[in-house]
């Protein structure tokens, strides 16, 4: 390939074909919690997802695990929209978590029953976690219904491919289809493709990263679950004869890769693939595993980083256990019980677009407190934040940039968001009723 010949393109208009009031890329956790808080506040939304299904890594990933909802200590800290996606998923049977007497209790069998859910991660001294596991197809369910619910519009099978910018706002998203280019209009955009594609396509300040490919599969026919999760052979999942394999590479095994090259992304998929059927292979030879049967292998692979937003401010590892009066979102840290971030506004507000939210796993912090809030939990967090503040914006006739976070807060909190910890009834340890 010769990387210096150029093609020239001809110059071209793009018809619009939707407008809105606010406009959601990407149909993930944050992009769905992002389309579902606007259109309940009576904006015009449209989402546009690149794939044919909804939930991202949460669902066509495979990354079934919510980690988690509490900061280690027994207290709840992400609720609004996530927690509400739990309960419908427990009114379908379709997730398993600990009850609320159990969260924070370093009890080593209650921390042992749900490790083998996947619900427990970290070095020891190791508590129950307010974390869930769930079923995949259940979430996409759940998830359509709530958009639905909120009067959005979704567009699959788009790709966001460019931007068209008016001064220091982004006017429309231009994607690429099946049916050719075309653009959406928009008062207000969010962010949510996980890669930052459209704050990269805008000229936004960002990082990027280089990580090691994930592959999860799941396996049926497993003569006792519980035991060969306790032997290490995967997780529990709600379906009692299920088990989950997050199966990842290591530098043994793969190299690093940028996760928006084509190439690196072609070369990770099929290595994945053989070795996950080569760890099939070697999972039937174990006791238990001679029917086992693999039931479905993630649809994409689990790249939980790549492009990072270096927007109005970069939440930094210093800054955990800080309290902030202008955060819009909480989070704990799923391998490090008592961890806790505020996350403010301008975390997900770019430098150089007035018009332009972030939210989800691309936004503006560091690399460390990016393991805490690149989680499935915090994505509906922030998510919700940048649709809330998307649609008052527009309502207001002002630009999301310059919202008064008071009010913001106020409305999020209206809606059900954690934005300050409950007060700690007593130690973590020790709560189990």
């Amino acid at each position: 390939m010769n990387a210096r010949e150029e093609i020239r393109e001809p110059a071209r208009t793009v018809p619009v074909r939707h407008e809105a009031d606010v406009l959601v890329v990407g149909g993930g956790a944050a992009g769905v919690a992002a389309a579902v808080a606007a259109g309940r506040r009576g904006a015009r939304v449209v989402l546009a997802e690149r794939t044919g299904a909804l939930g991202g890594l949460a669902s066509g990933g495979l990354i079934v695990l919510l980690l988690s909802l509490d900061d280690g200590r027994g207290r709840q800290v992400v609720g609004g929209l996530c927690q509400e996606v739990v309960d419908r998923l427990d009114a379908l049977g379709a997730a398993v978590h600990p009850p609320p007497r159990e969260w924070g209790s370093a009890d080593s069998a209650r921390v042992e029953a749900w490790r083998r859910y996947g619900l427990v991660w970290g070095r020891a001294p190791q508590v129950v976690r307010y974390a869930v596991a769930y079923e995949p197809e259940a979430l996409r369910v759940v998830l359509a219904g709530l958009l639905q619910e909120a009067g959005v519009r979704v567009l699959h099978h788009v790709l966001a491919c460019g931007v068209a910018r008016e001064g220091g706002r982004v006017s429309a998203v231009i994607f690429e289809s099946k049916a050719g280019r075309f653009g959406v209009r928009a008062g207000a955009v969010v962010d949510a493709t996980g890669d930052g594609d459209v704050f990269t396509a805008a000229g936004c300040a960002h990082e990027h990263e280089e990580v090691l490919p994930w592959l999860w599969f799941l396996v049926g026919g497993v003569e006792d679950a519980d035991a060969a999760a306790a032997a290490g052979a995967g997780f529990r999942t709600p379906d009692p004869g299920r088990l989950l394999l997050p199966w990842g590479a290591t530098p043994k095994q793969h190299r690093r890769i940028d996760p928006t090259s084509p190439e690196d992304l072609g070369e990770a998929e099929l290595a994945c693939r053989a070795r996950v059927f080569e760890a099939f292979r070697e999972l039937r030879q174990r006791p238990g595993f001679a029917r086992a049967h693999l039931c479905r292998v993630a649809e994409q692979l689990g790249i939980t980083e790549s492009r990072r937003l270096l927007g109005r401010h970069v939440l930094a590892r210093e800054e955990m256990d800080r309290p902030r009066d202008d955060a819009v979102a909480l989070t704990g840290h799923w391998t490090r019980a008592g961890a806790l971030y505020w996350i403010p506004f301008d975390s997900l507000l770019p430098r150089e677009l007035s018009n332009l939210l972030v939210a989800g796993r691309c936004i503006s912090v560091d690399h460390r407190v990016h393991h805490a809030t690149k989680e499935i939990p915090a994505c509906f967090a922030t998510g919700q934040a940048a649709g809330t503040a998307a649609a008052l914006a527009v309502a207001g006739g002002i630009e999301p940039a310059t919202l008064a976070v008071p009010s913001l807060r106020e409305a999020l909190r209206a809606d059900g968001a954690i934005l300050d910890p409950p007060d700690a009834t007593g130690p973590a340890q020790g709560r189990m009723e």
